[in-house]
């Protein structure tokens, strides 16, 4: 009970009352105050807090009083984790927290705040709470304030339905969700796409999209060497992908959207990436996102069309992220979702097209993103796989139940005729419209910034501009004289080694951990190197590392990535760490990361289990 009230609290303090009455609001919160004050005195017998002091004195340590070594390093925890990069929360994202506390603790700076533009959290920019859904989601929560006056009825029935589903209480749901959930999915996708059926069972609640996202590609990732799944995916794409694709060890094929073209999709450049990619793996996955994320496209139905049939053709398992199906802006545009259209193509195609959908209250007008509510619409699954699945999703529980009421209202908001519709109504259009506006300014201020165009922003949140690097920028930022002897390389024969599959794996057959590295006579190191060593790419003999700084260090990267993108080879690479040997002072190892992204060009070794 204390835990409900004070989650009830929370919503009050949010602003979901703002229509009710002043009387009500404030002994409400008088009361939930109080209750919290309360909680804070109360001392848990026999549970004493530890200073960092006191934590380090009773850690575990061997006779001789060392700390013991820990069992989880960066060298022994799972390679395919430390693969995955998302650069949504990354290295830019946790300077800008460090830049707001400095802030916050009054240092200067020649600007007063951070904006933060790296992810759609709408909410976090400004935008405004849907009344009816705060108030639907605090209904169900806290259920003692279905006896306030002050809840619109239409609100207290949703309720009322959604705690009734629940047995009464707020304990764990079906691990596929809500039926009465569901049941509401369903009837909103009919609504949506002009009556053509959907099937409740065929529902699955989820945390978010990217949980389904990720629980879909789970059932699909299998094999080794050339039997590897290959998961195709839009590049520019959103980071979830390629970071859910490392986590899981499978194979990232690209495939480029045309830029010159509104960033269309042109299935001649699929065909493209799927015959390459079939050179080293096995591609099961086409991933699309429409409209699209980061570039802002919504897709015309011939061209979902031709994706369609380019999947029938191919075999291949459609994901199709439909978050932003609310977020159109060009009148030129209409959302068409994959289900309908696949249906309007005919049995032949309905009935063997496997495809995923999925939808978020992340986005849209709605943008909950921290509910993290979501759903996934599966047609044609094996109904043998759909057990596994069931399956797998038990294993996580449930979704969370207060995201599946979020999701409801999205689903089921007021209606007309109904107490908060003219509310909603407003609410909604206001939020569409300024989104719209926001998108169009976006667009005309980035295209008029000399260097800089940008494509029309048609859906979505977000805009994809290119820059033009003036010719003296690059000019100033060719290797410096102090690298003189790395550009020197550029001009030296190139090899590309593909290592096996198992040197990812497995270090005690003496492979590094690099998936790719390049390989020269001079003066890159032999591979494989020796047990337990990190890879070497250059001897001291060969480069003079006295001459080695940071911007050294950085056009030594920008020289490695030259070597194989020159060959049209797809590829990203960092520089993990540089050692220096502390007797010799002038013997260094640099040690890279190296993830190839596409087939190797043809004269060079592809990624075949060799």
């Amino acid at each position: 009970m204390f835990r409900l009230q004070t989650i009830g609290r929370g919503y009050l303090c949010s602003g979901i009352l703002e229509q009710c009455s002043s009387e009500f609001t404030t002994k409400t919160l008088r009361h939930l105050s109080s209750v919290w004050k309360q909680s804070r005195d109360i001392e848990v017998e026999g549970v004493k807090s530890l200073s960092t002091a006191e934590a380090s004195a009773v850690m575990p340590k061997d006779e001789n009083g060392r700390i013991r070594d820990r069992i989880l390093t960066l060298e022994t925890m799972s390679p395919l984790v430390k693969a995955v990069e998302y650069a949504v929360r990354g290295p830019i994202v946790i300077k800008a927290g460090e830049i707001e506390r400095e802030l916050n603790q009054g240092i200067k700076k020649p600007f007063t705040e951070v904006i933060r533009a790296n992810i759609g959290d709408a909410h976090a920019m400004g935008q405004k709470p849907i009344t009816f859904l705060r108030q639907v989601v605090a209904l169900s929560t806290f259920p003692e304030l279905l006896e306030s006056p002050s809840f619109p009825e239409d609100a207290k029935n949703r309720a009322r339905r959604i705690l009734q589903d629940c047995g009464g209480n707020r304990s764990y749901s079906a691990s596929q969700g809500l039926e009465i959930i569901r049941e509401n999915i369903a009837t909103y996708l009919e609504h949506r796409d002009n009556g053509i059926p959907a099937d409740p069972n065929n529902i699955y609640l989820t945390t978010g999209a990217s949980d389904g996202i990720m629980s879909i590609l789970k059932l699909l990732v299998t094999g080794d060497g050339l039997s590897r799944t290959g998961v195709m995916i839009p590049i520019p794409q959103y980071p979830l992908y390629s970071a859910a694709i490392s986590e899981l060890g499978a194979v990232q094929v690209n495939y480029y959207l045309d830029e010159d073209n509104c960033w269309a999709l042109d299935v001649s450049e699929l065909h493209r990436a799927l015959s390459s990619a079939r050179k080293y793996c096995t591609p099961k996955v086409l991933c699309i996102i429409n409209p699209g994320n980061p570039t802002g496209q919504v897709q015309s139905r011939k061209c979902i069309e031709d994706v369609i049939h380019f999947a029938y053709e191919e075999k291949l398992f459609i994901l199709s992220d439909e978050v932003y199906q609310d977020n159109i802006y060009s009148p030129d545009c209409q959302f068409h979702s994959f289900k309908k259209v696949l249906f309007e193509m005919g049995p032949e195609y309905f009935n063997n097209v496997e495809l995923a959908s999925f939808h978020s209250t992340s986005k849209g007008y709605i943008g909950e993103c921290g509910f993290r509510g979501g759903f996934m619409e599966v047609v044609n699954m094996d109904p043998d796989v759909r057990t596994q699945m069931i399956k797998l999703l038990s294993v996580r529980l449930c979704p969370p139940v207060s995201g599946q009421v979020a999701m409801d209202v999205v689903v089921n908001p007021p209606q007309p005729g109904e107490q908060s519709f003219e509310q909603f109504a407003k609410e909604k259009k206001t939020v569409l419209r300024e989104l719209a506006r926001k998108a169009r300014l976006t667009e005309e201020i980035l295209n008029s910034v000399p260097g800089i165009k940008c494509n029309p922003v048609q859906g979505a949140m977000y805009a994809f501009p290119r820059i033009f690097i003036p010719p003296k920028a690059i000019q100033e930022a060719k290797p410096s004289s102090k690298a003189k002897s790395l550009a020197d390389l550029h001009s030296t024969k190139k090899k590309v080694q593909q290592l096996p599959r198992s040197a990812t794996l497995n270090r005690d057959k003496g492979y590094s951990s690099l998936p790719l590295c390049i390989n020269q006579d001079i003066p890159f190191a032999n591979i494989p190197t020796s047990k337990g060593q990190p890879l070497c790419l250059f001897d001291k003999n060969d480069v003079n590392f006295d001459l080695i700084d940071k911007k050294a260090l950085q056009h030594m990267q920008e020289l490695m990535i030259s070597i194989v993108m020159c060959q049209g080879i797809d590829l990203s690479l960092h520089i993990n760490e540089l050692k220096m040997d502390m007797v010799h002072k002038t013997k260094y190892s640099i040690v890279f990361k190296c993830e190839i992204h596409g087939a190797a060009p043809r004269g060079y070794p592809s990624c075949e289990n060799k």
